[in-house]
C-alpha cells in the first residue's frame, strides 16, 4: 500500500468513526440527552429509619418514621397493590393511590388517615431497623422497581437516608426529611406540601388512597 493509499484509508476510517458517533449520540434515550424523561420515574428517595424517640413506640414516633416514594417523571403511575417491605419480609400494600408526576408520597409506619401525600401502616411497632436494613419497592407484578440498604457500622448508606452520624443528607442532596414540614401532636399536620428539596406535589390527584399491610 502506497503512502497516499494509506492516508486515504485513514481518513476513510475516522469518517466511518465520526458517522457512528453521530448515531450513537442520535440514539440515547431523551434523558441522557438532558431532556425530561416523559415516562413514571418511580424511586425510594428517602427513608427516615431512625425517628425522633424512637424508644417511646407512640404514635407520633411511629409516624416520624417513614419512607418517601417519589416519581420523578411527567405522567403518573398507579401504586394499586405496589408493595414496600423490609429485610425480615413485612410488608405494606398500596391500594388505590394514584402518584402524579413529580409528586411524592410518605409512608409512615404509625396510624393515621391517608390522603394524597401520606399513607400509614397502621402498625404499633417501628418496622425500619437503624442499625442495618433494606427497603424495597415492588410493581403489581412482584416485579423490583427499587432499593435502598443502609448499614451504621459502615456510615449510612447511598445518602438517601439517614446515616448514623444523624445529620442525615449524602452527597446527593437526598438525605433525611428534616424538611420543615411541621406537624401537630398526632404527628400527622404538614406545611404546603413542600420538602427542603422543593420537589412539591400534584395537584391532580386521580383515585383516591388506600392502604393495607401484611
Amino acid at each position: 500500500m502506497t503512502a497516499s493509499q494509506t492516508f486515504t484509508a485513514r481518513r476513510l476510517a475516522a469518517a466511518a468513526l465520526s458517522a457512528a458517533a453521530l448515531v450513537g449520540a442520535a440514539a440515547l434515550p431523551a434523558a441522557a440527552n438532558g431532556a425530561e424523561p416523559r415516562g413514571p420515574q418511580v424511586e425510594i428517595s428517602k427513608v427516615q429509619y431512625d425517628a425522633p424517640g424512637h424508644g417511646s413506640r407512640s404514635n407520633r414516633s411511629l409516624n416520624e418514621e417513614w419512607v418517601q416514594i417519589t416519581n420523578s417523571g411527567r405522567e403518573s403511575v398507579n401504586l394499586d397493590d405496589w408493595t414496600l417491605s423490609n429485610r425480615q419480609g413485612r410488608v405494606y400494600t398500596f391500594h388505590h393511590l394514584r402518584l402524579n408526576g413529580h409528586s411524592t408520597v410518605r409512608v409512615h409506619t404509625g396510624v393515621g388517615r391517608d390522603t394524597y401525600r401520606d399513607v400509614y401502616q397502621d402498625r404499633r411497632n417501628f418496622v425500619w431497623d437503624d442499625r442495618r436494613d433494606t427497603a424495597t419497592l415492588r410493581n403489581d407484578h412482584r416485579r423490583v422497581v427499587d432499593t435502598i440498604s443502609w448499614d451504621a457500622r459502615h456510615h449510612g448508606d447511598d445518602g438517601r437516608g439517614r446515616g448514623d452520624d444523624g445529620r442525615g443528607r449524602g452527597d446527593d442532596g437526598r438525605g433525611r426529611g428534616d424538611d420543615g414540614r411541621g406537624r401537630g401532636d398526632d404527628g400527622r399536620g404538614h406545611d404546603d406540601g413542600r420538602g427542603h428539596d422543593g420537589r412539591g406535589h400534584g395537584d391532580d390527584h386521580g383515585r383516591g388512597p388506600g392502604h393495607g399491610h401484611r
